[in-house]
């Protein structure tokens, strides 16, 4: 779907405060209340928008700690990346996973509730994921942003 200056108001908006009116949001981009919810809708049954979520304190669930690690893996075929996807998406710790370019193969965002706990995590989890060959480590010191 190519997206008019409107949906892209739109979007813009909703990824600012996706819990805003309809009718709100329609005084921000110019349209009536009905025609902006055609447009929302239209954007949702079409995948540009494709959910809407809760920004979560992560102290509040116990996370005390957030890890960037890079992930090397051995092999490189469909099968080895199909291994390694499958296994992190069972993982509670493992909070996101991109697919990278450069010396790494992947970049996951790991939620701990400390540095002991990371560690933990390190060697029950990460050092047992298929096929990798190197893991490393970087702690968040501040988020900024979303």
């Amino acid at each position: 779907m190519n997206l008019d200056p409107l949906d892209h108001k739109i979007v813009t908006f909703l990824q600012k405060d996706a819990r805003m009116s309809n009718t709100a949001l329609a005084d921000l981009v110019g349209l009536s209340p009905s025609a902006c919810l055609r447009r929302v809708r239209t954007l949702e049954r079409t995948g540009v928008i494709k959910g809407y979520l809760a920004r979560v304190d992560p102290k509040a669930l116990g996370i005390g700690l957030t890890v960037i690690v890079h992930i090397g893996l051995q092999h490189h075929d469909d099968e080895a990346l199909a291994a390694f996807e499958n296994a992190v998406s069972g993982s509670a710790n493992i909070l996101g996973c991109d697919m990278i370019s450069g010396r790494d193969d992947y970049m996951l965002r790991v939620g701990s509730a400390d540095i002991s706990d990371y560690e933990r995590v390190h060697r029950e989890q990460l050092s047992k994921l298929p096929g990798v060959t190197r893991i490393e480590s970087y702690f968040v010191l501040r988020t900024v942003g979303n």
